[in-house]
């Protein structure tokens, strides 16, 4: 279980694709601060295992399902992602319950400054619209954001100038892919409701 509040941005230092998969490589540091191996850290949004690590790097394995349901097959040496790690018991929840299961892949339509804030819009995956709520929670690469605006096919959220720079959104563009993971909190009332009726 994470809460969506993005530790540090990390960066992919070595790419390996095997039979069964593919090994990441990321440089980090303060993810790595009380890490053990088998540890859980969410890499954009999803949860990985740690398999490795020295003082300034992890390394995690991608099952097939991993890559199939998200774009880390895609992402290449030199590219930034998010991190986070697990949610102690312990801890104040800052964010909102994220689980580090990826639901599915969108894209960024269109990015707009907004005075001194930004705006990020996101094309509506076909079959997860009814989660996605005006004011709801959502996370995206693994950042825990609120719902602005939620249109036919696309839905915004509004961005304050420190998640932007502390996140992999300022590398961001309209046509780039973003993790999605939608609340569970509406995916468990969607299932309630669905077998009343």
């Amino acid at each position: 279980m994470f809460t969506g509040i993005v530790a540090e941005v990390g960066e992919i230092r070595r790419v390996e694709e095997t039979e069964g998969g593919r090994r990441l490589t990321i440089a980090a540091d303060e993810v790595l601060s009380d890490v053990a191996d088998g540890a859980s850290i969410a890499v954009n949004g999803a949860c990985l295992t740690v398999e490795e690590f020295d003082d300034d790097s992890f390394e995690v394995f991608l099952a097939a399902e991993t890559v199939a349901k998200t774009y880390l097959g895609e992402i290449e040496e030199g590219d930034v992602v998010n991190l986070e790690r697990a949610l102690r018991a312990d801890a104040r929840l800052d964010g909102h319950f994220v689980q580090g299961h990826v639901d599915t892949t969108t894209e960024v339509v269109d990015v707009r400054e907004v005075g001194e804030d930004w705006e990020y819009e996101f094309a509506v995956p076909e079959a997860f619209g009814q989660y996605i709520v005006d004011k709801g929670s959502v996370a995206l690469d693994g950042i825990s954001l609120t719902v602005a605006e939620k249109g036919e096919d696309t839905f915004t959220v509004a961005i304050i100038p420190t998640t932007r720079r502390v996140t992999n959104l300022s590398e961001k563009e309209p046509g780039d892919p973003v993790h999605l993971e939608v609340d569970v909190l509406a995916k468990y009332a969607d299932e309630l409701l669905a077998e009343r009726r």
